[in-house]
C-alpha cells in the first residue's frame, strides 16, 4: 500500500485542554459567538460539536430568551451524543438535560415521534428535543414556521442539507429563516460537498456567523496521536481476493464495504462477510445477546467482531453494544456497509479500510475522522482506500480511471486541510500598530482596498480548493505528469472564483485567485514550518531584492537573545530550499507544483503499462482548449518555434508539446474564422 499523504502533528495537548468553564478550544471559539441569531459552526470529528451545541443552547435558554432547543441528528445512533451531562462539574453555570419522553432517537414509528415533537412545542414543562433528521421533516409537514418562534433549531451533520429544491431539510430551514424568529445552529464537521449544489444560497450563508476550526488545529493539539496517513491500495480481480494485504488484524479496525450497485461489490453481502470473518481468521461464537463474533486470527488473539451489515434483528443488539463501548479490548474490527461513518465514536479506532470509491468528498472525511479520535495507545491513524485498479483491456476503463481521479482528489484535499494553513490580509485591513498573526501572507492592496466579498472569498478557501480539485482538467494534468501552474493560476481558478463569487471586479478576481494558488502551494509542501523546527543546515532561499541581514539562515545569524531562533517567523519549503513567509512572491509559488507528491505515488504505485492507460484516458478528459488558455500558451509557442525550429505537434510522445500543439491550432482556427467573418462583412 502506498500513501499519498502522510502528516505528522506535535501533540501540544492544546486541542483537549479544558479552561475554567469546562470547555475545549473550540467550544470556547464557538461560546463567544453564542448571540448570533444563525451560526454555522464548521469543525473536524472528534472537536467537540455535540458538547458546544450544549453550552450555546443553555446560554440562549438561560440568558437569552429563548424557550425551548431542539437539536437534529442524521440517525438515531447519533442521538447519544446528546445524553444528560453534568457540566455544572466542570465550571459552567447549567447541566444539559433530556427528559427521556424528548429523546426520539429510539426504536419507533414516525407517527408517534411526529405527535411527541408536536406536543413538545406546547410543552410548558419540556426545554430539549432529540430527534433525527426525518423526525424534523415529517414534523414540519405538520406545523407552521411560526411554531418555532422562541426556539433554537440546531442541525448536526448539517452536510446532509442543501440549496436543491429537492432537499426537503434545506427547505425547512429556508421556510424556518423566513416565517419565523428561530435562531439556528448548523454544524459539520465536512469542508466539502461531493455535488456541485452548495449547502446554503450565498444571500443566506451570508447571513450566518461562521465559526471555523481547522483540523489542523484539531489534530496539532491532540495529546497522543502524532500521525495520519492516506493511502491507497489497487487491486486486480476480486477485492477479496487482496483484502488479506491491507488488513492487519492487530489494529482496531473498520472496515466498510462496497456499495452493492458499485463496480467493487460482488452482489452478495452475506457472502462478502462470510468471506472477511476468513481473512480476519477462524469464527469461534457469536454471543446471541449481543451479536458479537468472536475470531481468533492467525497469531491465536481472540478479536471481538461487530457486523454492522447483517439487517436482521440482532443488528440493534450490535448497535447497542457498540454504543456501550468503554474501554479497547470490548471490540476490535467493525464491519459496516452504510453505517459507522458521522458521528460515530470508537476512540480507539486506528484504520479505517474503505472498499470502493465514495464519490462524495464529504463521505470520504467523514470516514477519515473515525479513525483521528486522540486515544491513549493510539500514535498513527490511517486511511485505506482498496480501489479497483484500471485495466487497458477493460471496457469499463474510463470508469475505474475516473474513480481513481477522485480518489487522489480526495488526498489533495485532505493535504491542503491538514497542513498548518495560511491566513491571508489585505494591508487596508490592517489597524495602526497592528501585529499580524504569524503565519500571515500580507495582501497588498492600499491603492485599492479590496471589498468585503474579497474577505469572504479568502476566509472561504477551503471550499474554492474543493471546486478546482474537482475539475477534471485540473486533476487530469496532476496524473498526466505535465501540470502548468500559470494555467491554473491564470485560467482555471479563475474561472471558479469568477462562479462562486459573480460580484468580484477583474483585479479582485486575481487578487484571490493569487492567494488561492500560493496557499495550494504552500499546504502541498507541507505548510508552515516554525523556525525552530527548521532542520540543521537549511538552506534559506533569499529572494532577488530582499536585504541578506533580514534573511540569513535563522540557524545562525538571525538567532534572538541568548542565541535562540527567533520566535514566531514562519518558512516555506519550496524545492529543497526555505523561504521566509514575508518574503514570498508570485514567481516563488509558480516554481511549486501542487500536484508532484501525488503523481510521484502513484507513478510507483501502479504499473508503467497501468500508468500509460490511465494517461491515455486522461487526456481525453482534459477539457477543451479555451480562449484565456490559448494566450497563456502563445508565448511558449512561439518560444517552442524558435527553440526547435518547428511547430508543435499533436502526435508528439511529450504531452506539453502536445498540448501546445492543441492551443496553437486553436489559434489557428480561430483566426480563420475571424477572416471569414471579415470577408463576409
Amino acid at each position: 500500500m502506498a500513501n499519498l499523504l502522510t502528516v505528522s502533528y506535535k501533540q501540544t495537548g492544546k486541542s483537549a485542554n479544558l479552561d475554567d468553564m469546562g470547555m475545549r478550544e473550540m467550544q470556547a471559539r464557538a461560546y463567544k459567538s453564542r448571540n448570533a441569531q444563525y451560526l454555522l459552526l464548521k469543525a473536524p470529528p472528534a472537536s467537540g460539536k455535540s458538547r458546544a451545541l450544549m453550552f450555546l443552547g443553555l446560554d440562549k435558554l438561560h440568558n437569552q430568551g429563548l424557550k425551548k432547543v431542539i437539536v437534529a441528528v442524521p440517525e438515531m445512533t447519533i442521538g447519544g451524543s446528546f445524553q444528560d451531562v453534568k457540566l455544572t462539574n466542570s465550571g459552567f453555570f447549567a447541566d444539559w438535560a433530556v427528559q427521556p419522553r424528548y429523546n426520539l432517537c429510539i426504536p419507533g414509528g414516525e407517527a408517534g415521534k411526529v405527535n411527541t415533537f408536536i406536543r413538545f412545542l406546547s410543552d410548558p414543562d419540556a426545554n430539549t428535543l432529540v430527534c433525527t433528521h426525518a423526525t424534523l421533516r415529517f414534523a414540519y409537514e405538520k406545523i407552521s414556521p411560526t411554531d418555532f418562534n422562541g426556539t433554537l433549531l440546531a442541525i448536526d451533520e448539517f452536510h446532509h442539507t442543501s440549496a436543491d429544491g429537492e432537499n426537503r431539510l434545506g427547505s425547512l430551514i429556508d421556510g424556518v429563516m423566513a416565517g419565523s424568529n428561530a435562531h439556528i445552529i448548523a454544524m459539520t464537521g465536512s469542508y466539502f460537498r461531493g455535488d456541485a449544489v452548495p449547502i446554503l444560497l450565498p444571500e443566506d450563508e451570508e447571513k450566518f456567523t461562521q465559526v471555523t476550526y481547522s483540523y489542523y488545529e484539531q489534530l496539532t493539539g491532540y495529546q497522543y496521536l502524532k500521525s495520519l496517513g492516506i493511502g491507497y491500495h489497487f487491486y486486480t480481480g476480486r477485492y477479496l481476493d487482496a483484502l488479506h494485504e491491507v488488513l492487519d488484524t492487530s489494529k482496531k479496525t473498520i472496515v466498510h464495504i462496497p456499495n452493492v450497485n458499485s463496480v467493487e461489490s460482488t452482489k452478495d453481502k452475506y457472502s462478502e462477510i462470510d468471506h472477511i470473518l476468513d481473512v480476519i481468521g477462524e469464527v469461534l461464537a457469536k454471543d446471541m445477546k449481543t451479536g458479537i463474533i468472536t475470531v481468533k486470527d492467525k497469531s491465536g488473539r481472540l478479536l471481538k467482531v461487530a457486523d454492522l451489515v447483517d439487517d436482521n434483528p440482532l443488528r440493534i443488539e450490535v448497535q447497542n453494544y457498540l454504543r456501550n463501548v468503554s474501554k479497547a479490548e470490548d471490540i476490535d474490527i467493525i464491519i459496516a456497509l452504510g453505517m459507522a461513518k458521522e458521528g460515530f465514536d470508537w476512540p480507539w479506532c486506528e484504520h479505517v479500510l474503505t472498499i470502493g470509491y465514495r464519490s462524495s468528498l464529504t463521505e470520504i472525511v467523514q470516514i477519515i475522522g473515525r479513525a483521528t479520535r486522540d486515544c491513549e495507545g493510539k500514535p498513527h491513524a490511517q486511511f485505506t482506500n482498496l480501489i479497483a485498479q484500471p485495466d487497458a483491456e477493460d471496457d469499463d476503463v474510463k470508469v475505474s480511471v475516473n474513480n481513481m481521479l477522485k480518489a487522489i482528489t480526495v488526498s489533495l484535499l485532505m493535504e491542503q486541510v491538514l497542513a498548518p494553513a495560511v491566513s491571508f490580509k489585505p494591508r487596508s485591513r490592517l489597524l495602526p500598530g497592528e501585529t499580524v498573526a504569524p503565519g500571515t501572507v500580507i495582501i497588498e492592496d492600499t491603492t485599492a482596498p479590496v471589498s468585503e466579498t474579497v474577505i469572504k472569498a479568502l476566509e472561504n478557501m477551503d471550499n474554492i480548493k474543493a471546486a478546482i480539485l474537482q475539475k477534471p482538467e485540473v486533476i487530469a494534468p496532476a496524473v498526466t505528469g505535465d501540470p502548468d501552474p500559470q494555467v491554473l493560476e491564470m485560467v482555471e481558478i479563475p474561472k471558479i472564483i469568477e462562479k462562486m463569487y459573480p460580484d468580484l471586479e477583474p483585479s479582485e478576481v486575481l487578487t484571490v485567485s493569487e492567494a488561492v494558488h500560493a496557499s495550494m502551494g504552500i499546504q502541498s509542501t507541507g505548510g508552515l514550518f516554525d523556525e525552530s523546527e527548521l532542520p540543521d543546515g537549511a538552506e534559506i532561499m533569499i529572494p532577488p531584492g530582499v536585504e541578506k541581514a533580514d534573511a540569513s539562515d535563522p540557524k545562525h545569524a538571525s538567532k534572538g537573545e541568548g542565541g535562540n531562533p527567533k520566535p514566531n517567523r514562519k518558512f516555506v519549503l519550496i524545492g529543497n530550499k526555505f523561504v521566509n513567509i514575508e518574503h514570498l512572491n508570485v514567481d516563488l509559488i509558480r516554481q511549486i507544483n501542487p500536484f508532484q507528491g501525488a503523481y510521484e505515488i502513484l507513478s510507483k504505485a501502479v504499473t508503467p503499462a497501468v500508468l500509460k492507460s490511465i494517461q491515455d484516458v486522461v487526456v481525453g478528459m482534459r477539457s477543451r482548449m479555451s480562449d484565456e488558455e490559448a494566450v497563456v500558451l502563445w508565448p511558449r509557442i512561439n518560444e517552442f518555434r524558435r527553440d526547435k525550429g518547428r511547430e508543435p505537434s499533436v502526435t508528439s510522445g511529450d504531452a506539453y508539446e502536445r498540448r501546445l500543439a492543441d492551443a496553437l491550432a486553436y489559434i489557428k482556427r480561430k483566426a480563420q474564422e475571424r477572416k471569414a467573418q471579415l470577408q463576409e462583412s
